[in-house]
């Protein structure tokens, strides 16, 4: 894998690849010692143009545990700031010898631009670009329901018939973006839930079905449903008439939770409004998996950053 910029290009073996390997690093991190030598004199920089703690702190976490030197660059504060452009911060970086970049960028396309415009040899893993995607969300996610689902016997098993329901803000939405493709990658169908003003005009090549009713679509019996944020910050008008009509109609609160079938479980991307998109008593009941899909996130990173550095030599050396 020399880069990994979405989910909509990854093919099933790929995808059910990354999972395995992250079935394998969250192996090692039950042993007393976490760290791996995996990575030892590489060299990773988080690149943040956008505010953000989790993705930001899992990466460096992830990388940290393959025992790779970690710069994080934040654009705040930095040359970016002061007008640098994305080439000669990307070159600033090949001249200190980064061997991968995690990039964060508030404009769609950029960690495309920047693995395609030989500005930097450096591998590139997208970590959420404008409302395009974010692809290792959507892996960590798809980790999170195999685990539940199949438990100790995930390993080498996609999703196939399991039904998902994403539910909120499509449409400033990179999560639900890379889940959309992902998820039907792996053989699940997908079915989305939101008020029409927060549905993209044209899904006519989504492989989904839409519905505006949450309260219809949990009658269906989901397998899991994804609650996502409100992300009020790319809002420039109103959507929805106000945060209390918007909880009530599409909220997943004590009396939905408690209307899905005893098995389903509920995802949440984060950070939470709390008492939004999501009660307390739903984000804090057991079928909630939120505090599962940070730490799976740590695993999930570390496969795609051993798949980027080291799985190709690995590869190299079997003769494949």
């Amino acid at each position: 894998m020399r880069n990994l910029l979405d989910t909509r290009s990854l093919s099933r073996a790929d995808a059910v690849r990354i999972l395995d390997v992250a079935e394998d690093m969250a192996d090692t991190q039950h042993r007393e010692v976490k760290k791996l030598p995996t990575l030892r004199g590489r060299t990773v920089v988080n690149l943040f143009f956008e505010d953000s703690t989790r993705t930001r702190i899992s990466f460096e976490a992830a990388a940290k545990r393959l025992s790779a030197d970690v710069i994080n660059f934040s654009a705040k504060g930095s040359s970016v700031s002061k007008g640098e452009s994305l080439q000669d911060t990307a070159q600033t970086l090949q001249a200190m010898g980064a061997d991968a970049v995690v990039i964060r960028h508030g404009a769609s396309g950029a960690p495309r631009t920047l693995a395609t415009s030989g500005w930097i040899s450096a591998g590139v893993v997208n970590a959420g670009d404008g409302t395009h995607e974010h692809p290792t969300q959507a892996l960590l996610d798809a980790f999170t329901m195999r685990k539940r689902r199949f438990g100790a016997d995930s390993r080498g098993r996609a999703l196939d018939g399991m039904r998902v329901t994403i539910v909120g803000d499509i449409l400033h939405s990179r999560v639900a973006r890379s889940n959309v493709w992902l998820l039907t990658t792996l053989g699940a169908q997908v079915t989305l839930v939101a008020p029409p003003t927060l549905v993209p005009q044209d899904l006519s090549a989504w492989p989904v079905r839409v519905d505006y009713d949450l309260d219809h679509a949990i009658s269906e019996a989901p397998d899991a449903l994804m609650m996502l944020r409100i992300q009020a910050e790319r809002m420039s008008a109103a959507y929805f008439p106000n945060e209390r009509e918007y909880a009530r109609r599409w909220g997943l609160d004590a009396r939905r939770n408690a209307a899905l079938s005893p098995d389903s479980i509920v995802l949440h991307p984060g950070p939470m409004n709390r008492g939004l998109e999501i009660s307390a008593d739903a984000a804090d009941s057991p079928r909630s998996t939120v505090l599962e899909q940070v730490t799976n996130g740590v695993s999930v990173r570390m496969a795609v950053l051993y798949l980027l550095l080291a799985g190709a030599d690995d590869e190299k050396e079997d003769g494949r």
